[in-house]
């Protein structure tokens, strides 16, 4: 069976107030606790391959459960299967009992190359559940207030999360019923289940590598609301787990930096499908949404990218001049606390409507009347590779906002090609690709300096070594743009890889 759910925690002063709301005027929610043990390879097969295999007793009843990522932060596959035995007296595993599911397909082909194939128990969980179902937004769904605890051996960590899951209706039902649970009660979406929780635990991890950007296979068959919904779907599933990570409060400098990555190329996907120039490139609500956001973690962003790295350089610098300084530090930037930034309203509603934008729509059932997709594209590709290329020739003319300007602009057509890159030959887009990421390297570079200058000149005060790192700076920016001229050249003579229109 598929299972349909979106899983948000619910914060301290909150929680009084959502299990009142889960067990209803009536007092109809029922209470029940749930005992499990999750079962993995010692390198962790299971985990890795996002597998989940639990024996979990339910009362009086033991039910042994499967459970496998899906094709969205949704869906996920499951099978369950009640085991007899006594309440005190936990009955083996049995792996057979999940044969000829697509969750035992799964598991199959992970433990066939697992290099020690061996489970056993690696953390547990005690859950107390207040769960009800409820009709809704014409839907059936089980509300589920779970509180309790994740341990492994003598680490123990607690949980007290929602769990809405849709029973009967459509996905777009469970979304307007998540809106309103994170509306009423300030609750934020994460996608991690209870099963990566415990393994980091087990493992002794704060939390999992940051999410990169995955890989988009497009047909040129296929209808353009199709292929958008493909691409939005790949954006989600890097913007969705970093998201989940900075809001727990427990996080990277990579988390912040591939959120905003995924952000930018939500945004990029936007333009590409909706056809949007920069003057409109906000102009939907997602869109405007993603960049506001992306904006707020803006300083969290410089001050690890820019700012440790920068200190290092200048101290160097004051070194070689001989000088009796300390190298200042980058000011700090007025962004707003990434994890604060991420429970906000309007964080969790952008992430909510990335997910309802996921969904198939009829549109996309009824597009045979569609211009070919490769065309369609090509089209709105040449007209952002002549934008680049004006400014490249214009470059030792543009100021510090038209130069960034470039970049956001370099940036956006090389997510749009490695978003399309299957429909104009790999290797081809792969030549074109290799000129766009020098040029924005270079160009990020240069921007960086750009942001630094501004930072330092807003500083409240000034002194001598400050007014070094100014100097030093401005130098620095001048030597950075000369160095960009290779770039520039490979850009202006690169072939496209599309057919131009």
């Amino acid at each position: 069976m598929t299972e349909i759910e979106l899983k948000f925690q619910v914060p301290a002063e909150s929680r009084a107030a959502v299990a009142a709301a889960v067990a209803g005027r009536a007092g109809a929610g029922q209470v029940q606790r749930l005992q499990a043990a999750y079962h993995d390879t010692a390198e962790r097969a299971l985990a890795n391959a996002g597998v989940a295999l639990r024996l979990r007793r339910e009362g009086p009843r033991w039910v042994q459960t499967l459970k496998a990522s899906g094709g969205d932060a949704m869906t996920r596959l499951e099978h369950n299967v009640e085991r007899p035995g006594r309440a005190a007296a936990a009955p083996p595993l049995d792996l057979a009992l999940h044969a000829g599911t697509p969750a035992g397909a799964r598991l199959a082909e992970v433990l066939s190359g697992a290099a020690d194939p061996v489970l056993a128990c690696q953390f547990r969980t005690d859950i107390r559940r207040l769960s009800r179902r409820v009709r809704t937004h014409g839907a059936v769904m089980e509300l589920a207030f779970d509180t309790g605890r994740v341990q492994a051996d003598a680490q123990v960590q607690p949980l007290c999360e929602l769990e809405i899951e849709l029973l009967r209706g459509t996905p777009g039902a469970l979304l307007a019923c998540a809106r309103q649970w994170v509306s009423r009660h300030g609750l934020w979406l994460d996608t991690r289940s209870k099963a990566e929780r415990g393994d980091l635990l087990a493992r002794g991890l704060p939390y999992t590598p940051a999410r990169k950007a995955v890989a988009v296979r497009l047909t040129a068959g296929m209808p353009a609301v199709a292929a958008q919904r493909a691409v939005l779907q790949a954006c989600a599933q890097q913007v969705l787990p970093n998201a989940s990570q900075v809001a727990s409060g427990t996080f990277g400098d990579e988390h912040v930096h591939q959120l905003r990555v995924g952000l930018r190329r939500l945004r990029a996907a936007i333009a590409l499908f909706d056809g949007a120039t920069d003057s409109d490139s906000e102009a939907t609500p997602l869109a405007a949404a993603s960049a506001a956001l992306f904006r707020e973690l803006g300083a969290a962003r410089d001050q690890a990218a820019i700012g440790a790295p920068l200190r290092a350089q200048l101290e160097q610098a004051i070194s070689a001049a001989g000088l009796a300084l300390v190298a200042p530090s980058l000011p700090q930037g007025t962004g707003a606390d990434p994890a604060r930034a991420l429970r906000s309203a309007a964080a969790q509603a952008l992430l909510l409507d990335l997910l309802d934008s996921t969904l198939p729509t009829l549109a996309a059932q009824d597009a045979a009347e569609d211009p070919s997709l490769t065309a369609l594209l090509a089209v709105r590709l040449e007209r952002w590779h002549r934008q680049v290329k004006r400014d490249v020739r214009a470059f030792a003319d543009l100021d510090d906002a038209a130069r960034h300007r470039l970049r956001k602009r370099v940036k956006r057509l090389r997510y749009a090609l490695e978003f399309t890159q299957a429909l104009f030959g790999r290797k081809k887009v792969a030549r074109y690709l290799r000129v766009l990421s020098d040029l924005q390297d270079r160009l990020g570079a240069l921007n960086d300096v750009g942001v630094a200058i501004t930072a330092f000149r807003r500083a409240p005060s000034a002194d001598a070594a400050l007014a070094f790192a100014l100097g030093w700076l401005v130098a620095r920016r001048e030597a950075l743009a000369t160095a960009c001229a290779p770039a520039l050249d490979g850009f202006a003579r690169a072939r496209r890889p599309w057919k131009c229109p």
